[in-house]
């Protein structure tokens, strides 16, 4: 497997689940993914290497995301969209109920977030990147991104019943 290939398989799953919370709909994550690949391999000569190959892609990702709300005009909810599947068998209905209703729980709080908050949370929990890869990203420092990231991460636990204070 070449280095490429590696790359791709490492950072695609990345670059649809940010879309896909972003968006809540597998065929444009699909799509959005897709062109954000395109975009890459066909401005590959720009790379400059200041940043790591992966913040360069996401920040890729985040141009096809705007291009992408600007011709969609889109304007729905997160939450109101989002359908989840679920990797592995739950034992009961049950089960899959409580994991699809924690999901679009946390997806639900998470787009009640400021946007800052929102976009670093979203690049942190499903884009998987370090704080200074994000703070590259929104031009931030890495500890400003580490205090937001914990003050949204707090205010999540408390507004969805998790802390243990």
């Amino acid at each position: 497997m070449s280095e490429l290939e590696r790359l791709y398989e490492e950072i695609q799953p990345k670059i649809y689940a940010f879309f896909f919370i972003k968006t809540s709909d597998k065929s444009a994550a699909e799509d959005l993914t897709h062109d954000v690949f395109y975009e890459a391999i066909k401005g590959i000569h720009s790379f400059s290497g200041k940043s790591s190959l992966q913040t360069w892609i996401f920040s890729i990702a985040k141009n096809v995301l705007r291009k992408y709300y600007r011709s969609k005009k889109y304007a729905t909810g997160l939450h109101e969209k989002l359908t989840l599947d679920v990797p592995e068998l739950p034992s009961s209905p049950e089960d899959v109920y409580m994991m699809k209703e924690g999901h679009v729980n946390l997806v639900h709080k998470i787009s009640s977030l400021d946007e800052v908050q929102k976009e670093i949370i979203t690049l942190r929990l499903y884009g998987e990147l370090s704080f200074k890869e994000i703070g590259e990203l929104i031009n931030k420092s890495e500890n400003y991104v580490r205090v937001t990231f914990h003050r949204a991460k707090l205010r999540l636990q408390k507004e969805m019943g998790l802390n243990h204070e």
